[in-house]
């Protein structure tokens, strides 16, 4: 599915629950609130991210998502800027 904001192909994921299409931005359907099935891949993220003191948030203030390996804000997309 493409991403109606930026035109960048996403991870979509079908809702067990409603049946929608969905991209895929977190555990839950945005459309019923049903929990989305997990991938082993998921599940092994989110145990390596359990240390809390090796996250680094994002730099935009009005997110609460946390940068990834490559520099980018898991929820938001935008680039980490240390200064901001």
């Amino acid at each position: 599915m493409v991403c109606e904001k930026c035109g960048q192909e996403m991870d979509t994921v079908k809702c067990q629950q409603c049946g929608e299409a969905l991209l895929r931005l977190g555990p839950f359907c945005y459309k019923c609130g049903a929990e989305l099935e997990t991938s082993t891949r998921e599940v092994k993220e989110d145990s390596e991210e359990s240390d809390f003191s090796k996250r680094v948030l994002c730099s935009d203030g009005a997110c609460i998502g946390v940068i990834n390996e490559e520099g980018i804000c898991k929820v938001c997309g935008k680039p980490y800027t240390p200064d901001a």
